[in-house]
């Protein structure tokens, strides 16, 4: 009992219920390669170390441009004999073979599609060997070492690697995904958004899907989806003007050569024809990960993180660089042998480029086939373990038993009001029970354990619409 002194006291009375606070539902983890990973003046700083961004300013201050491309250039001047005066030229440019470090345009692709806050787990600089690592949880090296840092850090529910597909073999891409997923099963609170590694991006492969398939693996399929393929987007490959050699032929032969920095002061209409030349002609190729988890942001932002990230149009691209079929769609969409579902990004007349699935790998599972779903589930199973770990040394009885209880039913009765559960009424979308003879023996109680048994009715994509129509019969 307090001891009081003569005088006026002051006691604020709590009236109302714990509550449950959600958690955020959309910041991806980047693992991949970057020109810098710099803090204070060390550039290589913050390498492995999961990095906390919010912007693509951010980013470029921390981690640095693209790797800039090797681009020929080379100026075709028809010149007339008689008067040696330039009747007609022809700008050439090429790329020959793009870089293969991905994340600078992924991070581009990322905040156009929605995205917001993120980490970056940097791995290596653009000298770097794109490796996969030894495949386990376990790996300090690689991607799959990237992965792993991730532990150290609570926030991320996404995990993504565009880098990753350049690795050698898909063998080695299987590692990564694998790995990836076997680090969501562990942690609980997060999911893996993965990319098909293709030897064309431009032609379609059975033989992709099926080797793809094999590698991944059968281990932890609920907690990843994989989306194809890949897409072609507004963005202009990063190159330095200083590094661009002008060849310039006269007539068919060559009459010298400049640096394409140089041609901005000396011919300033070569320069700009070059320059416009490689913006028009030259789109970056990206694997679709990264425009997915903006996307995943925005709609978990507008709609909520049971809104199935699909049929959502894809910002920044001029479209896939395959074209996707329902015939093509239907091996990829179901698959009765592996139940590996793919989610495939379409163009659709009139509507543009959209993600047209929402399937994680578990295809065949009916609890978690559908990544809206998982991710509720994730969502909701986390924003409840952090709520109600105020109750760890609470008394274990009948008071503490209805504290749970009543905040836990608050915070799901707020989410069914939101659509996110399914039900004409509360108790028809959820149940929480907690007590002895319910969810507990006197055994336990002895034991400082305290069950909480929660059962939930997600709310389902419909994923097929299916109209019936039938003759009516005249009647009079």
């Amino acid at each position: 009992m307090a001891k009081y002194t003569p005088g006026v006291y002051i006691e604020e009375i709590p009236t109302l219920p714990a509550s449950v606070a959600a958690v955020e539902t959309a910041v991806p983890a980047f693992v991949g390669y970057t020109e810098k990973a710099e803090k204070d003046g060390d550039t290589e700083a913050l390498r492995r170390i999961p990095t906390k961004i919010k912007s693509m300013l951010e980013f470029k201050e921390i981690f640095g441009g693209p790797d800039n491309e090797t681009i020929t250039v080379t100026v075709d001047n028809t010149v007339d004999a008689s008067t040696s005066k330039i009747t007609s030229r022809k700008v050439t440019t090429a790329i020959s073979s793009p870089s293969l470090y991905k994340l600078y345009y992924s991070m581009q692709m990322f905040f156009n599609n929605g995205g917001g806050q993120c980490y970056i787990v940097s791995i290596g600089g653009y000298s770097s060997t794109i490796e996969a690592g030894d495949g386990t949880v376990t790996s300090t090296g690689g991607i799959t070492g990237g992965i792993k840092a991730l532990e150290k850090v609570d926030q991320p529910t996404l995990i993504l690697f565009p880098d990753a597909v350049e690795v050698t073999d898909v063998t080695e891409y299987g590692q990564i995904v694998s790995a990836a997923l076997a680090h969501c099963n562990k942690l609980q609170d997060r999911f893996t958004v993965s990319d098909i590694k293709v030897t064309s991006t431009t032609q379609h492969s059975d033989t992709d899907i099926e080797n793809y398939r094999t590698a991944i693996g059968n281990s932890y399929l609920k907690y990843g989806a994989a989306y194809y393929p890949y897409i072609q987007t507004t963005l202009n490959y990063g190159y330095d003007e200083t590094a661009i050699t002008v060849n310039f032929n006269d007539n068919g032969s060559s009459s010298g050569s400049s640096v394409l920095s140089d041609l901005k002061e000396t011919l300033p209409s070569v320069y700009r024809a070059i320059v416009a030349d490689i913006k028009e002609k030259h789109f970056v190729v990206l694997p679709p990960s990264a425009a997915v988890a903006g996307i995943i942001a925005r709609v978990d932002n507008e709609r909520g993180v049971w809104k199935a990230p699909a049929n959502v149009s894809v910002r920044g691209v001029n479209g896939p660089t395959v074209k996707i079929t329902n015939d093509i769609q239907d091996n990829l969409n179901v698959d009765a042998t592996t139940g590996k579902s793919i989610n495939v990004i379409r163009t659709f007349t009139g509507k543009g480029t959209l993600v047209w699935g929402a399937r994680t790998f578990a295809g065949n599972d009916n609890e978690w086939r559908y990544v809206p779903v998982r991710r509720l589930f994730i969502f909701i199973e986390e924003s409840v373990k952090k709520a109600t770990e105020f109750v760890v040394f609470e008394p274990n009885d009948a008071n503490t038993w209805l504290r749970v209880k009543t905040m836990i039913e608050n915070f799901l009765t707020t989410l069914w009001r939101s659509g996110a559960l399914q039900g004409a009424k509360a108790e028809d979308a959820f149940f929480v029970s907690v007590g002895l003879g319910q969810t507990m023996t006197s055994d336990d109680i002895l034991n400082g354990i305290m069950n909480v048994e929660i059962g939930l009715a997600a709310v389902r994509p419909a994923e097929f619409i299916i109209l019936k129509f039938s003759h009516k019969l005249q009647e009079s």
